[in-house]
């Protein structure tokens, strides 16, 4: 039995309840795909899953998982992540006392964005860090702390990065296999992992944007939100943004993504002028 094109829109509502995300109608066969390949998982019909997905929480992550977006590469937006890096290079030229340079990227997806903060990071020789990545999908989350990737994400990697990535042991070859075939036949095969020296720096953790309560006790350095933003409805957005701003350290920064949230005029933050870089710095408590 699959979602009619009546009950998609009862599935729409509930992800936005659920996470605030807002799914595009050009979406819409995307997420009744996802709700019936969880009920068929799962040997349940439609109806069945939806009243059991408020007794069993395994279920609703079942369907967020399949849902949500997890798709990221690395480097996305470069002029980002190396404004964040000439920052770290500043904060840590100052005689701070805490030395710790924090940084949270919110909707991390399957991690590549903070492990290319990291290799950056890295290249310029910081040691100091300590990257958070978080995300609503506990399988994307698993796919981040994992960090093996395929080829075609490699090829994205700065040459100045490349020595932060090896390729994956060899005696893993034959799991690598039996695991490649358990996947769709379009999904390519991972052939590298991120190399454990940048490992200790970064942590994944789950976690719903629209909760009250951070992900870390921690004033963060830099929090970058990029491309999620614009799954929210603009009140939500509002919201979120408000909470960024408590995260974030006296004199540091939220950065956006381009064109994104120009309508936020928060009173304890100013937009720094940059030619490619939507960011904003805290003036005020």
């Amino acid at each position: 039995m699959k979602v009619d094109s009546l009950d998609v829109h009862r599935w729409q509502r509930y992800i936005e309840q659920e996470t605030g995300f807002v799914l595009p109608d050009i979406q819409l066969q995307w997420l009744a795909n996802a709700v019936d390949c969880t009920a068929l998982s799962n040997g349940l019909s439609i109806q069945q899953l939806w009243y059991r997905l408020s007794e069993n929480d395994e279920l609703r992550q079942q369907v967020l998982d399949k849902v949500l977006i997890h798709e990221s590469r690395f480097f996305r937006h470069k002029p980002s992540i190396d404004f964040i890096a000439d920052y770290a290079l500043q904060h840590h030229k100052t005689d701070k006392v805490d030395s710790l340079f924090r940084i949270w990227s919110v909707g991390c997806a399957s991690g590549q964005e903070a492990w290319s903060l990291a290799m950056s990071l890295a290249a310029q020789h910081c040691r100091d860090y300590t990257i958070l990545g978080t995300d609503v999908s506990e399988e994307a989350i698993k796919s981040a702390r994992l960090g093996q990737y395929d080829n075609r994400q490699q090829s994205l990697i700065p040459q100045s990065c490349q020595p932060f990535i090896q390729s994956l042991p060899a005696k893993s070859a034959l799991s690598r296999l039996n695991a490649a075939a358990s996947k769709m036949a379009n999904k390519i095969q991972d052939n590298w992992q991120i190399a454990p020296i940048l490992q200790p720096h970064v942590n994944f953790s789950v976690h719903n944007i629209l909760e009250k309560k951070p992900p870390t006790t921690h004033l963060q350095h830099v929090i970058i939100c990029q491309n999620m933003l614009l799954y929210f409805r603009k009140f939500d957005q509002r919201d979120i943004l408000a909470r960024l701003s408590e995260q974030c350290a006296l004199e540091g920064y939220i950065i956006l993504a381009p064109g994104e949230a120009l309508f936020w005029r928060p009173s304890n933050m100013r937009r720094i002028a940059h030619p490619q870089v939507n960011v904003w710095q805290k003036i005020s408590a």
